[in-house]
């Protein structure tokens, strides 16, 4: 939107040229704010202000008024806020009372009121009634006042008993009234009787559409309802639903606005177009109707019922049936709130209410009454919300409340997937209509804590599916893909054990062992069946009896298998019937296998044969699973439970294909590596363990004799075996690098990637542009082709030629950070010759020059001069003589004068015609006297003609002017004056030019995706309407001036930052403001432009406002070369952007169908869920919304109202959807729906999403961001992306269409840049790869397009359960694609968005989102997807969603199974044996086995798409510069510390839950992070498990044999120790001031007050270790029995260390009991612990007991203490060879053992609390917290004391700025004066 259009005249101001760019043009607040349950008064309180600089008096009457009326609402003051607010306007009724009493005009009040009413209606309301010409926004608002006014005057006069009012004041109140109830606030289409005459009511489809509505021809209208309305006919098929089924007023009026632009928009589409164009097609309306009840007539024949759509018999009546039945279910949806994310319990409303329809229209009898048939819910305006919707509402606010915030485990309550999933049974019929109160339905879960029966207790409510924590979810929702990997990990082993080859399975005993895998699989299917049953044995109470058999059965035939298969498999032929191995006499033994076996393993996979043939044909397996056939269904239901979506997902053949070869080349190369790098070289090596001998065991060992060493055996497999299963993600992104790779190079990514490459082809650009972004009624076959050819733009198709250029000038207007261009000489003439486009430039220079000199010079004498001199010029040009007669060495000194003429007609002041004058005098004389080889004779005569009359050229007179100055001025005129400046004064090479990095990657970006395969625009008129929606909460909308300037504690301020980040940007800003830098905080206006510069470079709701809102720029642009003719299209579409006064007031004009059209195609929702809370709390956000709202008319905000109404004398509050957009600088309600409740149940950004999603428009959905922006020239490309919706994409049509982002916060910082790297190649390459060939891209995030009628059928764009849906996005691509919907993926378009810049901030994104994939494992829609899926695309499902976390917790467990295997082989002493074993023997291979290393550094490899995607795009050398300085700056540390914070996070959410939404913040993060809150975040995550493999390698080191030298040890370890210190410093590295020594000295002492600070009741954790202690405990407290069994279980792996180390100890090995390796040893070590425990008890309880009143006892309890500790050590020098190292070795055992029981304790702390040693382990925790962070602090104070430390940091973190020149270090130290 553009400044013009915002506000009423009074307060706009004409647009600069940064207008096009800023979304502000006026700041409004809206001070009038009261409370809730007072909101009637409000409207008279903004009359008050608005009058009162007018009649004083007047608006004191009003308050006073207001005041009456607020109190008679609540008389007792017992509202929330009414209290205060009514004693503050008391108070300012009696400080205006005097004052405006004085300024009274008449006698009295009631006659000041009179006469001001009088007044205002006479003046105002009749002088704004002009018929057409009526600016209706204000018009509806005078009406309004004057209504209100009249109140006022009627109050008035009673209070002052005047009995009589005058009869012109009765007449104009009734006329007010009457006006006042047609011009009612409106949306979109004024459909009110005033609003007829509106541009957007003229179009044709809008009028068929309406006229369609208003048919209610035959209809029964009860009498009561609204006869005003039916007298005058004001009625339609909406108003009849409602008067027969309950529905509220507002929510008619929004769905009525919603049907009417669908109908229009789908009857103007048609083709062949419809005659006449104002009458309703058919094929409109059951366009829409089939969309809208497609899932309806799906459910119904699921349910094996006949649909409720039934149409009559005359085919005048079907159109008014279709629509009634259409806006029906409108309605229903439009009222259901909550109940919207249950869209089959909306199919069970409709279907039921439907069928009441049919029976109201056809006049159906009762047969109990024996009258004509009534709804069973009807009457008044709220019935359906009240008697249908609300206790649907109470059964889903029940079950959110028993999940108790998200901390109760899933399977107590029902989510609602769980409740929609009731109406997925037949069962669901019986709630009957009206529902039974005792349904099954409303009986739901049990209440927690509630005492009754056992039978009752259990879950009553899940269905189908329970989510129970547990990673056995991975294997039941993924069996297919486990039961492959260890199905060949088994052959490969045998393979391997072999040694044989490839080729020799089919040997004898090479086949009979292979074909032992059936039996692997049989046991495996066993385990499934469990699963099943177990995992899902919580919802018993709701299993059918077909449910519970087939699982019985299931597990039956599973065991069956498990005995018979072994059994045949060893031969047990002998047992066989004598019959039987008769009938089998025909199988010979194959290669020694049993027949008997061959023939059950052909029975066994016989399912598998046919799920293979299946596989093969998707058609015939889509078939069979939508079918209804009683036999198929038999055999479906044995194969999978019968569900209601996951049907018939499979893709075409050519599909199948694609992504088939795909994952048979990844496999192929899998196993390959497998095979020959991981598994054949460990065979030898295994071999030669199990035959060692006589172990000499460092330890007791319990099973001495034991044979052929498994233990070792086990530590050497382990790790590979784990890495069998996670490297598959690492080929994965080898695969998916390659494929998106060539992929993106045949959609032509990167073809322009610089303005170089766009120049050599910049001919062929308007070609490719009309080609495109032109309608043409030419049809384009799409398709790729090698090259594309376009038509060259000639001189003759000028209109074509106008058309590109009118939109390719857009463009550069809206970057405004690319507005001055400067750059380097060169001679002229040269440029010229050797560039075609500087060529092109100078004769449009000269073209220009006549044109100014025509429009300027207006003398018959000067216009004979000119044209004389140009005719010579010219003549000499097409002579080729111009060299010769014309000296080209002044031709500088004429361009110099030139530039100074056209820089004064660029000002256009009047003052400076002398000068003017002066030019053209000069000029002449350059040309004709210094440039003018030969004398014209024809010159020499006018000039003596000249001085006869003694007239100068050029000066004129008063009566006959010479030249017109000041030009008129005109928008043309301006746009070619500023072009010939900017075209005269540029001095850069053109390759060069914008000099704005920003402007030259969106314009590169723009140019090359005009070559790429998208559809061809249509004509606005016939695209897809689509709306845009933007959830928000409290996030920053634009910063305040306070903000900008407040500094952070490094002095720096926001502005600051940004001057140094954006400093051509800034000088440009600057430049527009034309002041100095210290004059801008001086000026309001300027103080408000540098607010919303700072704001748009920031992640804020104004930049998103800003960017959305291109979208309608953008189609009025193309609406205007679509309607305007040739003459206005050269004109230029900047006359039609500035339009006169008598355009905007007129319907007709240009301007106004524009509008118009933008308005049909194009709506704006931002769903601000606290506006009304923010607005009544004061708020700025709630002003800065507002102005959002007031500068961009079409923008629409959403919010929850909470409402304090009284019913009964009691308070309760009620909850609003309401709409607001801004008139007049306030806010304007046009819809208020109410809702059952609290609209926050679940996750609250799908909740409120879903509130608002009811007042969004159109076919198609995007989706937006708070953090996103959006760009004029992509905004041109929205009509070719909804094309898509129409296009051929396989089976199905696209319901979700995605969309790549730029993600722009690249360039803050090294971080920024690392994430925006990655985040770029996710969107880019990765989702290229999803969307083809692998055809599992899901919805990631916010610039997708929705198909919208698709999802509002279907539950929405999101899922709102608590927990289970905390990554929201994605689990609407799950249900779209469950759905049988496509989801495609394109890469024409982009969006902007911000990411997290700060090194906490990206580790709470990651920690959100790894939370959210590990609550999407136990998920149903997961569960389902994998089971559904065919066998490849399961893969690619599983390794593109949750697989990914999986990998990246097995890389972590790798690292530990390696590391605890090598600590047990060099404890136990078997490693020193087997190295033993090996260099006696010379065996290179098992030395080899025993030195191999961890290959975590593998891990490396999945940055390849992140190459791949630059070198697409950039180019391959910038890719590979990139890379190499990623290393640089460490992107590996900061990689691989991400994966640590996946791992922790996936796996806790698993096994504990505790997931929740975790806000990043999206400031601009350069600020210096505590050490006390680094600790906090990372503590448990990162530090803990870091020192744990610290130890690991550390005693690896001390006792490890194999790696005997530095060298050896360090290659065997180098990776892992590059993970321990990225876990451990990783936070310190990427903390800005990390090493600065003042910064330190500040942590240590917040961190020591911190760790010191006792907890409490509402201490928070940031205060006090105790309370962080608590809350990171939290998941333990809320975990059920297996997940703290888990815990203790993992705990014990911590008694290894005591258990190994101290048979180590120079003491033990110089005993007798040590000798020996007696368990005494370890049993005697636990005295120890036992001693310290003692001491440390007995200090905390001395410390309490004593430290008060007997301080001298305890300082000597202290004393005594030490001194026994000094001499028992000293005792054990002396007498036990006791030595310095076991001292050290002795803290390695003991200190994991405390650590160990600490854990342990944690995890049983009821019981631990309950035997009262819970301070104790409180105490003991705070000693190790204490300890760790020392050790991370020693490393960090050390490095600060060399300063060179901070510079290194400083360049590390912001590396990218200083390559663009910036100075971080001042940012860094704040020295402003400095800079």
């Amino acid at each position: 939107m553009t400044n013009t259009e915002s506000g009423p005249q009074g307060l706009t101001r004409r647009p600069s040229r940064s207008a096009a760019t800023t979304t502000f043009s006026t700041e409004v607040l809206d001070n009038e704010v009261v409370p809730s349950s007072l909101s009637s008064i409000a409207p008279i309180l903004r009359i008050a202000k608005e009058i009162e600089h007018e009649r004083p008096r007047v608006a004191y009457l009003c308050r006073f008024y207001a005041f009456e009326k607020a109190h008679r609402l609540d008389v007792n003051s017992t509202g929330r806020g009414v209290r205060q607010f009514k004693t503050g306007l008391l108070q300012r009724l009696e400080r205006d009372n005097a004052s405006s009493l004085a300024s009274r005009v008449k006698k009295t009040d009631a006659l000041e009121m009179g006469s001001y009413y009088q007044q205002y209606y006479e003046h105002y309301v009749r002088a704004l009634d002009q018929g057409d010409q009526a600016d209706r926004a204000q018009l509806g608002k005078a009406y309004q006042t004057a209504g209100v006014l009249f109140e006022v005057l009627c109050a008035v006069n009673k209070t002052e008993k005047v009995e009589e009012v005058a009869p012109e004041i009765i007449a104009a109140a009734k006329d007010v009234q009457e006006k006042k109830e047609i011009y009612t606030p409106y949306n979109i289409l004024p459909l009110d009787a005033a609003g007829a005459s509106q541009s957007i009511m003229q179009l044709e489809e809008v009028k068929a559409a309406v006229a369609a509505l208003w048919n209610i021809r035959g209809l029964n209208w009860p009498s009561a309802f609204e006869p005003h309305r039916q007298k005058t006919g004001d009625l339609d098929l909406l108003d009849w639903l409602r008067a027969m089924f309950g529905f509220q007023r507002d929510n008619v009026r929004n769905m009525r606005e919603h049907l009417i632009l669908l109908l229009a928009n789908n009857h103007t589409r048609l083709n062949p177009r419809p005659e006449p164009l104002n009458k309703l097609d058919e094929r409109a309306v059951d366009a829409v109707m089939s969309k809208l009840f497609k899932n309806y007539k799906t459910w119904c024949k699921f349910l094996g019922r006949k649909h409720s759509l039934r149409l009559p018999q005359g085919s005048q009546e079907i159109q008014q049936r279709k629509i009634l039945y259409m806006g029906l279910y409108l309605l229903i949806w439009g009222e259901a709130a909550n109940v919207r994310f249950m869209p089959e319990c909306l199919c069970y409303i409709f279907h039921n209410m439907a069928y009441e329809l049919h029976g109201l229209l056809a006049g159906n009898v009762s047969i109990v009454t024996g009258e004509n048939i009534k709804p069973s819910y009807g009457g008044d305006d709220e019935a359906f919300l009240r008697k249908v919707i609300t206790p649907l509402y109470c059964v889903i606010q029940k079950e959110a409340e028993k999940s108790q915030n998200g901390k109760a485990s899933h399977s107590v309550w029902c989510n609602y997937d769980d409740l929609n999933e009731y109406f997925w049974s037949s069962d669901c019929f019986s709630l009957g209509w009206p529902m039974r109160d005792d349904g099954d339905f409303f009986k739901s879960t049990p209440d927690m804590g509630k005492k009754t029966s056992r039978r009752k207790s259990g879950s009553t409510g899940k269905s189908n599916f329970v989510e129970i924590r547990s990673f056995w979810h991975l294997f039941r929702s993924f069996d297919r893909l486990w039961t492959f990997y260890i199905l060949a990990l088994q052959v490969l082993v045998i393979l391997a054990w072999n040694e044989a080859s490839l080729k020799d399975i089919f040997q004898k005993d090479i086949l009979y062992y292979v074909s032992s895998i059936f039996i692997t699989a049989a046991f495996l299917r066993l385990l499934q069946s469990v699963l099943d049953l177990v995992l899902n044995f919580p919802g018993y109470h709701r299993w059918k009896f077909t449910d519970v058999m087939r699982n019985i059965l299931k597990i039956i035939v599973s065991l069956i298998w498990v005995i018979v298969l072994p059994l045949f498999y060893v031969r047990a032929f002998s047992f066989a019937p004598e019959r039987l191995k008769n009938v089998l006499s025909f199988l010979r033994q194959v290669k020694g296998i049993s027949p008997l076996y061959i023939l059950a393993v052909v029975l066994y996979l016989f399912p598998n044969i046919l799920a293979a043939a299946l596989f093969i044909f998707p058609m015939l397996r889509r078939w069979i699973e939508n079918s209804d056939w009683h036999i198929i269904r038999l055999l479906l239901w044995w194969s999978q439970p019968r569900v209601y979506v996951g049907r018939g997902m499979h893709e075409s053949q050519f599909a199948l294909i694609k992504y088939t070869l795909f994952w048979i080349l990844l496999l192929f190369a899998k196993f390959a590596f497998s095979y020959f790098i991981q598994i054949k070289p460990l065979v030898k090596p295994t071999k030669d363990i199990m035959s060692i001998r006589h172990v000499k065991y460092a330890w007791h060992e319990f099973f001495p004799n034991a044979e052929h060493n498994y233990g070792a055996v086990l530590s050497l497999w382990a790790p590979v075996i784990v890495v069998y299963f996670m490297d598959t993600q690492i080929w994965y992104a080898i695969f998916s690098t390659i494929s998106g790779g060539v992929s993106g190079a045949f959609d032509r990514l990167g073809e322009i990637r610089t303005l170089g490459m766009l120049r050599s082809r910049f001919q062929s650009l308007p070609g490719a542009f009309n080609a495109y972004l032109v309608p043409s009624d030419k049809s384009q076959k799409r398709g790729f082709s090698l090259s594309k050819r376009f038509a060259e733009v000639t001189a003759s198709r000028r209109s074509e030629a106008a058309k590109f250029a009118q939109l390719w000038n857009e463009i550069p207007i809206a970057l405004d950070m690319a507005v001055q261009f400067r750059s380097k000489d060169s001679d002229l003439w040269k440029r010229i010759c050797a560039d075609e486009y500087m060529k092109c430039a100078v004769i449009e220079c000269y073209e220009s020059f006549k044109i100014v000199l025509n429009t300027l010079v207006v003398g018959e004498n000067e216009k004979r001069t000119i044209r004389i001199i140009i005719k010579e010029i010219e003549s000499n040009i097409s002579k080729n003589s111009l060299l010769a007669n014309f000296r080209m060495a002044p031709l500088p000194v004429l361009c110099k004068k030139f530039v100074d003429l056209v820089g004064i007609l660029k000002d256009g002041d009047p003052s400076k015609q002398d000068s003017a004058v002066f030019l053209l005098q000069d000029m002449l004389e350059v040309v004709t006297r210094d440039m003018m080889v030969n004398e014209i004779r024809e010159l020499v005569e006018l000039g003596h003609s000249n001085k006869e009359s003694g007239r100068q050229l050029f000066a004129g007179t008063g009566e006959k002017p010479a030249i017109v100055f000041p030009p008129v001025l005109t928008a043309r005129w301006e746009e070619q004056i500023r072009r010939l400046h900017i075209l005269l004064t540029v001095k850069e090479s053109a390759s060069d030019i914008p000099t704005n990095l920003e402007a030259r990657r969106r314009i590169a970006f723009f140019a090359n995706s005009l070559f790429m395969d998208m559809p061809r625009a249509p004509r606005v008129r016939n695209m897809l309407s689509f709306s845009v929606l933007t959830p928000y909460y409290s996030e920053e909308t634009v910063y305040s001036k306070t903000e900008l300037e407040m500094e952070n504690e490094d002095g720096v301020s926001i502005i600051f930052y940004l001057q140094k980040i954006f400093p051509d940007e800034w000088n440009n800003f600057i430049e527009r403001l034309n002041c100095k830098e210290t004059e801008i905080l001086e000026n309001d206006e300027n103080i408000l432009q540098l607010r919303h510069w700072v704001s748009l470079r920031g992640q804020t709701l104004c930049r998103t406002v800003r960017g959305m809102m291109y979208y309608r720029r953008a189609l009025k642009v193309q609406a205007f070369l679509d309607m305007a003719s040739e003459k206005e299209i050269l004109e230029g579409y900047k006359a039609v952007l500035t339009p006169s006064e008598e355009d905007k007031k007129s319907q007709r004009s240009l301007y106004a169908q524009l509008e118009a059209v933008a308005d049909l195609k194009f709506t704006y929702v931002a769903t601000c869920q606290n506006y009304g809370n923010q607005k009544r709390s004061g708020d700025r956000r709630a002003t800065d919304i507002l102005n959002l709202m007031v500068n961009n008319p079409s923008l629409r905000v959403a919010y929850i109202d909470e409402v304090e109404e009284r019913e009964g004398g009691k308070a309760q509050k009620v909850y609003y959807s309401v709409l607001v957009k801004g008139v007049d600088n306030l806010d304007q309600e046009i819809y208020r729906i109410k809702l059952p409740g609290n609209a926050k149940l679940g996750e609250g950004k799908p909740e409120n999403q879903n509130h608002a999603i009811v007042f969004t428009r159109g076919e198609a959905l995007q989706t937006i961001d708070m953090n996103q922006d959006n760009y004029l020239e992509e905004a041109f490309k929205m009509r070719n992306l909804l094309e898509e919706f129409n296009e051929d994409h396989g089976v199905r049509p696209p319901t979700i269409l995605g969309v790549r982002e730029h993600i722009f916060t690249g360039s803050v910082s090294s971080l920024a840049w690392f994430m925006s790297n990655q985040e770029t190649s996710f969107v880019t390459i990765g989702q290229r790869v999803l969307a083809r060939p692998l055809k599992v891209r899901f919805h990631y995030g916010h610039p997708d397009v929705f198909d919208r009628i698709f999802h509002i059928t279907r539950g929405g764009i999101s899922k709102g359960s608590r927990g289970i849906n905390l990554s929201e996005d994605i689990f609407a691509g799950f249900n779209s694609t469950l759905r049988r919907g496509n989801i495609t993926h394109h890469e024409y378009i982009q969006v902007g968005k911000g990411r997290d810049v700060g090194f906490n901030q990206i580790s709470l994104f990651e920690s959100k989102v790894a939370c959210g994939n590990g609550e999407q494992t136990l998920s149903r829609d997961i569960y389902r997807l994998g089971h559904r899926f065919d066998f490849f695309r399961m893969l690619s499902c599983y390794f593109t969603t949750v697989g990914f976390y999986v990998s990246s917790m097995l890389v972590v467990f790798t690292v530990y199974l390696f590391l605890y295997g090598r600590l047990y082989l060099s404890l136990s002493g078997l490693e020193e044996s087997i190295v033993k074993f090996a260099s006696s023997k010379g065996d290179d291979p098992l030395k080899a086995a025993m030195a191999s290393q961890s290959v975590v550094q593998l891990g490396l490899l999945t940055a390849l798409p992140m190459v791949m995607e630059i070198g697409l795009e950039r180019g391959f050398r910038t890719a590979l510069g990139d890379f190499i300085i990623m290393q640089l700056q460490l992107a590996a540390v900061f990689f691989t510390f991400s994966l640590g914070t996946r791992a922790h996070y996936f796996g806790r959410t698993i096994l504990h839950g505790g997931a929740k939404y975790r806000a990043t913040g999206r400031g601009f993060v350069v600020r210096h992070e505590k050490f006390a809150e680094n600790y906090r975040m990372y503590s448990r995550s990162h530090f803990v498990k870091g020192l744990e493999l610290l130890v690991l390698l550390i005693c690896y080191r001390i006792y490890g044999s194999a790696a005997k030298d530095s060298i050896s040890y360090t290659l065997l370890s180098f990776s892992m120790w590059f993970l321990v210190l990225s876990w451990l410093f990783a936070p310190f590295l990427f903390n800005p001031s990390g090493f600065e020594w003042q910064k330190i000295v500040e942590d240590w002492e917040d961190w020591t007050k911190w760790i010191s600070c006792r907890g409490g009741i509402g201490v928070p954790s940031i205060k006090s270790w105790e309370s962080w202690w608590d809350e990171e405990q939290e998941h333990l407290q809320h975990t059920g029995f297996i997940g703290r069994l888990v815990e203790i279980v993992l705990a014990l792996r911590f008694f290894i260390y005591q258990y190994g180390i101290v048979y180590h100890l120079n003491m033990t090995k110089k005993s007798r009991q040590g000798i020996r390796q007696s368990i005494m040893v370890y049993g005697l070590s636990w005295l120890v612990i036992v001693a310290v425990m003692v001491v440390l008890k007995i200090v905390s309880m001395g410390r309490k007991k004593f430290s008060a009143d007997f301080q001298l006892m305890f300082r000597l309890l202290k004393l005594f203490l030490f001194a026994g500790c000094i001499v028992i050590i000293s005792m054990l020098f002396y007498f036990l060879d006791f030595t310095l190292g076991d001292i050290f070795q002795s803290l390695l055992a003991f200190m994991p053992t405390g650590w160990a029981i600490l854990q342990i304790s944690q995890a049983c702390r009821p019981l631990v609390r309950g035997i009262g040693m819970w301070s104790s382990v409180k105490a003991l925790g705070r000693g190790y917290e204490y300890m760790m962070g020392v050790v991370f602090f020693a490393p960090v104070a050390i490095l600060a004391w060399f300063p060179f430390v901070t510079e290194f940091q400083t360049r590390l973190l912001f590396n990218q700025a200083f390559s663009r020149g910036l100075q971080i270090q001042r940012i860094l130290s704040g020295s402003k004066k400095q800079a």
